[in-house]
């Protein structure tokens, strides 16, 4: 570990309305996470059954499986940019997510983005629950036939379903309880037990469908349409983008606990492309498989799941998707939102209590309709938000890196009436940046929304912006906060 990485905060801040324990800048000891901790916590979030999912997706749409492969890829490299730049203050200074957007949008202005960032996270965090959810159900299923006995039907869904969820719900609770440490662990030990379940299901698929060759020259079997690459292209590889775009702004509150910047950035470099674009291909393998061996496609592996006759077999699969279902939300959708509504009043809300409201929100978004469609997911949640959070990350990098350097005066972050108080709290050229970089995208997502599966038959010059919705978000709201700074400091 090099302490010349670090800037460690110094002078007593505590009585500050903006300071509590949660938010406070980690202190050097506490930067313990080596590149294998941030790798870690990679493959735990990366594998997870909306990633096995989301490859076929973009095959159903036309794709080939290796455009498939080259776009996931593409578009985690790209996301891996702004990622590892965020990621530098939080190794640096030892702030959170929230704590950083006070430099660029200011003390109270902050909430902003994070509340923002939060909503998004409260969509994912009910999203992962409803799947793992599915896997507590169709285990029960298989092992008990009593099971299916509460089958009354509520909302579309019946009730053994329902008590499969917030049993999942609430065992994530009880975690949310025990604080962010226990993250650390969970996903040190968790990934390499998520990769060789991976190469499992990869081995069955292959072995019982006559080859991996003849599993991926099946490909195609998948589609439900025929389209040109390059009309599908841009909209999959923003979706890619977008997947985690939420993480490419919240990363400082994981790599605000890591050892070094060469830690946080090899950690991420390895951990995220890689495992991303190898669980999609395991995605698409396997489900190219079923269509061999069942006759049909089983996209989603909890329904792949009952279709096994063994309950060890069973257990084990259970085991890897609820580890794997587990270790990504606990790890991308809850630690930033516990930060980010606790910044709304720190003296108040601990990030045990954001964490609590998290998890009630992402009831109340109803994610069985958020994922009541492959092209609503990819077309309408996955670009919709991307947009939002691509001009939250360019008027950050465009503040940290750009305008000062790298360089942030610790202290001042948690001050009323410091340097980021701005204009009572307010950096309202920050909040105008934001603003006018999301609207472009507007339209489009309107349009996208009202649209069955998400895709504009005869898109105009505003389903285009919006099929591009993070980069053009991400371009105006860096350049134009840039002119905005410069040109207030001239007057």
């Amino acid at each position: 570990m090099n302490n010349q990485d670090f800037v460690e905060l110094t002078e007593d801040v505590s009585a500050s309305p903006l300071w509590n324990h949660d938010l406070a800048p980690t202190t050097i000891k506490e930067r313990t996470w080596s590149t294998w901790n941030i790798a870690a916590l990679w493959i735990g979030m990366s594998v997870v059954i909306t990633t096995y999912t989301l490859a076929g997706g973009f095959i159903e749409a036309g794709m080939n499986w290796w455009q498939a492969m080259i776009t996931i890829l593409l578009g985690n490299c790209i996301v891996l940019i702004p990622m590892i730049l965020n990621a530098h203050a939080g190794t640096k200074y030892g702030v959170s997510f929230p704590v950083l957007c006070r430099a660029s949008f200011g003390t109270k202005g902050a909430n902003i983005p994070a509340v923002l960032r939060a909503i998004v996270a409260c969509g994912w965090f009910g999203i992962q629950t409803w799947i793992g959810g599915q896997a507590i159900d169709a285990l029960l299923s298989a092992v008990w036939s009593g099971w299916a006995n509460f089958d009354t039907s509520i909302g579309g869904n019946p009730l053994h379903l329902w008590i499969s969820f917030l049993a999942f719900w609430a065992i994530q609770v009880f975690i949310i309880l025990k604080g962010i440490e226990g993250i650390k662990y969970l996903e040190s030990w968790s990934a390499p037990l998520l990769l060789l379940g991976g190469l499992v299901l990869l081995y069955w698929a292959a072995s019982n469908a006559g080859g991996l060759g003849n599993v991926l020259s099946n490909v195609t079997a998948l589609q439900k349409t025929r389209a040109d690459f390059w009309s599908i292209f841009p909209g999959a590889l923003t979706a890619s983008v977008g997947y985690w775009a939420t993480l490419s702004l919240n990363i400082p509150d994981f790599t605000r606990y890591a050892k070094s910047q060469k830690s946080q950035m090899l950690g991420q470099a390895f951990g995220l492309p890689p495992t991303m674009t190898a669980f999609a291909f395991i995605g698409v393998a396997v489900t190219s498989a079923t269509v061999i061996i069942y006759g049909e496609a089983i996209p989603n592996p909890v329904d792949l799941m009952k279709k096994f006759d063994s309950v060890v077999v069973i257990l084990f699969a259970m085991l890897i998707i609820f580890l794997a279902q587990l270790s990504t939300n606990m790890a991308a959708n809850v630690v930033s939102p516990s930060n980010d509504f606790s910044n709304l009043s720190p003296k108040r809300i601990s990030y045990v209590a954001g964490g609590l409201i998290t998890a009630t929100i992402g009831i109340l978004m109803m994610p069985w309709q958020l994922m009541s469609s492959m092209g609503a997911y990819i077309f309408t949640w996955l670009i919709g938000y991307s947009g939002l959070m691509g001009a939250i990350g360019g008027v950050m990098i465009a503040d940290y890196f750009i305008l000062r350097s790298r360089n942030l005066k610790l202290a001042e972050l948690f001050k009323t009436d410091g340097i980021y108080s701005y204009s009572g709290g307010f950096n309202w050229r920050a909040i105008i940046a934001l603003i006018v970089a999301i609207l472009p995208v507007v339209p489009g997502f309107l349009r996208a929304a009202t649209t069955p599966n998400g895709q504009v038959a005869d898109p105009n010059f505003f389903d285009t912006l919006y099929i591009y919705a993070w980069f053009v978000t991400f371009a105006i709201g860096f350049v134009l906060y840039l002119i905005l700074m410069k040109t207030a400091s001239k007057n």
